[in-house]
C-alpha cells in the first residue's frame, strides 16, 4: 500500500489509528499490539500477498536464532558464534537468492558463454530493509545488548508499517522502549499535530515535486537517444531532485505516521545537498543506512584501527557493498565504487590541511553527487554514457541536436519544469528542512493552515499511482 494513495489516507490509516487507541483505552494493550501487527502485515500484503510467507519465515527464523543467542550461556562460545554466523548467512542467503540470483546467472552466462535459464524471481517488497534490520537484531542478541523474549514485540519491531517498506532502518533499542511506555498508549494531541504536519510535507514532496520531475527523467534516460548540453543537465538535475524529494518525502511520511502513534523514528535525512564534502554527505543522506554500513561492515572490517592503507580499503569496500545493496546491477556497483573512491580522496585531501571555501566545497560536492546519480538511475552503461556525454559537452552546447526535428526525440524545455528545478535549488539550499521545522513546531492556526493547504494541493494531484523509487531496493 502506498502512503500517497486514497486507500491509505482515507481508509487504512484512520481505521488503524482509531482501533489501536480504542483498544488501549480499554486496557487491551496486547490486543492493540496484535492489531497493529496484523494491520502492518495487511499493509505489506496489499501490494502482493505472495510476499507474506517470505517475511513471516524470515521473522520466525531470526527470532528463533536470537532467542537461542539470548539464552545460551556466554561460556559456550563456539555454539553462540555458530548461531551468529548461521543468522547472518540465513539473512544474506535469503537476500542473495531473491535479489541477486538472476544477476549472478546473467553474469555467468556472459562470462562463460553459457545459456543458463534465469529464475525470473519476483523481488519481495522491502527485503533489503527488513533483512538489514534483522541482521542488526541477531548481532545485538549475540552481544547481549537486548533482551526480547516476546515474539509479538519482535514482529511489531520489524513490521511496524510506517517504516517497514523503505525504512528508516531502525534498531530494537530505538523502537521497543517507546511501545513499552504507558503514556504512548494514550492519544497525544501534540504528537498528532506534529505527525500530520510532517506527513503533509512529505506528501507534498512526493506528489508535487518528485512526481512532476518523473516524466522528464524517464524520457531523458529511457527514450531520447541524443541529449545536448542543456538537455543532459536538465535531466540529470531533475533526477537529482526527484530522488531526493521522493525518498525524503517517503521518510517524512513514515516519521509523520509513526508520530501519530507516539513513536519517534530516527532521522534519515538532514539537508544532504548542503554537504561540504562527500563524508558530510553520507552523514546527511540515508543516515540509517550509513549507520548500518559503518556499524556492521566498516568497523568489523577494521575501520580505521589497522593503518591508513587498510582504512582506505575498508572505506572503498563498504561503499562498494552499499552500492550493491541498492540493486543487482553493475550500475549500482559502479556508483558505490565512485563514492568509495571519493571518500578515500576526501580523506587524503584532509591530510593536506588545505581549506576550501564553504560554498565552493558545497558546489563541488553537489556536482559530484549529481553526476554519480546518473549511474544510479541508468539501467545500462550506454544510458549513462548518453547522459554524461551531453553533460560534459561532447554533443555540443545547443539545446538539442540540429538534425532532430521531432519533438519526441528531444527534451522539451518546459518553463514549468525549469522553474521547478530552480525552486528545488532554493528549497534544499536556502530553507529549513523537515527536521528543523518539526523541532520548532507549534500547534497553532498558522501551522494548521499551512498543513491544510499543502495537504489539499497534494490530494487534488493524487490522480495517478506512483511508486516510491526506493521500493525497488
Amino acid at each position: 500500500m502506498l502512503f500517497n494513495s486514497f486507500e491509505y489516507l482515507i481508509f487504512f490509516l484512520p481505521v488503524v489509528f482509531i482501533v489501536f487507541f480504542l483498544l488501549n483505552r480499554f486496557k487491551l494493550t496486547v490486543i492493540a499490539k496484535i492489531w497493529l501487527v496484523l494491520a502492518s502485515l495487511f499493509f505489506y500484503s496489499w501490494w502482493n500477498v505472495s510476499y507474506l510467507p517470505i517475511i513471516l519465515a524470515s521473522l520466525a527464523t531470526n527470532y528463533s536464532i536470537a532467542q537461542f543467542l539470548l539464552r545460551i550461556n556466554e561460556e559456550i562460545k563456539y555454539l553462540r558464534k555458530f548461531l551468529l554466523i548461521l543468522g547472518i548467512v540465513f539473512n544474506l542467503s535469503l537476500l542473495g537468492y531473491f535479489k541477486y540470483a538472476d544477476f549472478f546467472i546473467s553474469n555467468v552466462n556472459a562470462l562463460f558463454k553459457e545459456d543458463i535459464n534465469l529464475l525470473n524471481l519476483v523481488l519481495p517488497l522491502a527485503i533489503s530493509f527488513f533483512t538489514f534490520q534483522q541482521i542488526a537484531f541477531v548481532v545485538e542478541s549475540y552481544k547481549k545488548e537486548i533482551k526480547e523474549y516476546n515474539f509479538l514485540n519482535y514482529m511489531l519491531f520489524v513490521c511496524f508499517f510506517p517504516q517497514l517498506i523503505a525504512g528508516p532502518i531502525v534498531h530494537h533499542k530505538e523502537m521497543m522502549p517507546q511501545f513499552a511506555k504507558l503514556k504512548n498508549s494514550i492519544i497525544n494531541n501534540k504528537n498528532i499535530s506534529i505527525g500530520i504536519f510532517i506527513f503533509c510535507i512529505g506528501l507534498f514532496k512526493k506528489v508535487i515535486i518528485a512526481d512532476s520531475l518523473s516524466p522528464v527523467v524517464g524520457k531523458g534516460f529511457d527514450e531520447v537517444v541524443y541529449l545536448g548540453f542543456v538537455e543532459a543537465w536538465l535531466v540529470s538535475l531533475a533526477y537529482t531532485f526527484q530522488l531526493y524529494f521522493d525518498f525524503s518525502g517517503y521518510t517524512d511520511m513514515a516519521l509523520g505516521t509513526a508520530k501519530l502513534f507516539n513513536i519517534s523514528l530516527p532521522i534519515n535525512f538532514n539537508s544532504p545537498y548542503k554537504a561540504i564534502d562527500i563524508q558530510d554527505f553520507w552523514r546527511r543522506w540515508h543516515i540509517t543506512l550509513s549507520r548500518f554500513l559503518k556499524e556492521y561492515l566498516y568497523i568489523p572490517l577494521g575501520g580505521n584501527k589497522k593503518g591508513e592503507a587498510r582504512t582506505y580499503i575498508n572505506l572503498f569496500l563498504t561503499f562498494l557493498t552499499g552500492g550493491l545493496w541498492h540493486g543487482a546491477s553493475w550500475m549500482f556497483v559502479f556508483w558505490g565504487a565512485l563514492h568509495g573512491l571519493a571518500l578515500v580522496i576526501n580523506r587524503l585531501w584532509k591530510k593536506l590541511n588545505i581549506e576550501m571555501h564553504k560554498y565552493i566545497a558545497t558546489f563541488i560536492t553537489f556536482m559530484f553527487v549529481s553526476t554519480c546519480w546518473v549511474f544510479f538511475r541508468a539501467t545500462t552503461i550506454d544510458d549513462a554514457i548518453k547522459i554524461l556525454k551531453g553533460m560534459f559537452g561532447f554533443n555540443g552546447f545547443t539545446v538539442h541536436h540540429p538534425a532532430v526535428v521531432s519533438t519526441f526525440d528531444h527534451i522539451k524545455m518546459d518553463p514549468a519544469i525549469l522553474s521547478l528545478i530552480l525552486a528545488c535549488f532554493a528549497i534544499v539550499w536556502l530553507y529549513k528542512n523537515t527536521n528543523e521545522l518539526s523541532y520548532k513546531f507549534q500547534p497553532n492556526f498558522k501551522t494548521a493552515l499551512a498543513s491544510a493547504i499543502i495537504l489539499f494541493v497534494a490530494i487534488i494531484n493524487l490522480n495517478k499511482i506512483s511508486e516510491f523509487l526506493y521500493f525497488q531496493f
